[in-house]
């Protein structure tokens, strides 16, 4: 049985719950930080194929900012956290207050790129604290990495490896308020790639069974 095929509606949602917790957590932090409300939630949590993922990032070729971490403790994995340019832009603006920065204006401004990678470090962390503290597992991640690439390069990274034991990827949406600066909700993609035996570790401890 495929990994697409073992995960069930139900876990799904037990997933989006454990996500929603985490990414209210990070919210409250994310305003103390600006000092302006900050409203997220988790609108979708599916699970797609590896070529699936690449596409929802805007395709191989597309230049994404991207914050990568491993999983790590009693359950191991990858995790990315996906901005497209024009909202990572956006996210720096409002964290270090320099209007006038551009992501694609070389060199970075380090103070920028770090914000970022905090922000990535932050909402990651907040999910997998939520996750832990759900399974009453140490989960953790590592120091944090981020890339300003196309998706191809960035994903495949993490996907070194992984792609000889496991077919697919959860993708958790996470919507950030609408701006009255920034057309449309704040969008980011966090993508879940479990090693092997992820999902056996976690709902076990949760008591849910493959057939619930």
């Amino acid at each position: 049985m495929s990994f697409i095929e073992k995960i069930n509606p139900l876990q799904l949602d037990i997933l989006k719950e454990i996500a929603n917790i985490g990414v209210g957590n990070a919210a409250t932090a994310l305003s103390a930080i600006l000092n302006r409300k900050i409203d997220m939630n988790v609108p979708n949590v599916q699970i797609v194929s590896f070529d699936e993922m690449m596409v929802m990032a805007g395709g191989a070729d597309h230049v994404v900012a991207s914050v990568f971490l491993r999983i790590e403790g009693d359950a191991s994995g990858s995790m990315f956290f996906v901005l497209s340019l024009p909202v990572a832009e956006y996210l720096i603006r409002q964290l270090t207050g320099v209007e006038t920065f551009l992501i694609d204006s070389t060199p970075y401004n380090e103070l920028a790129l770090s914000c970022l990678q905090e922000l990535g470090n932050i909402l990651s962390g907040f999910y997998l604290s939520s996750l832990s503290d759900f399974t009453r597992l140490n989960i953790y991640p590592s120091v944090p990495s981020l890339s300003i690439d196309m998706v191809g390069a960035s994903i495949s990274y993490g996907l070194l490896g992984l792609s000889q034991v496991s077919d697919a990827a959860i993708v958790i949406d996470t919507v950030l308020e609408k701006d009255q600066l920034f057309a449309e909700s704040i969008k980011g993609h966090f993508f879940l790639l479990p090693d092997p035996d992820f999902f056996d570790i976690i709902f076990s401890a949760l008591g849910v069974s493959p057939n619930d």
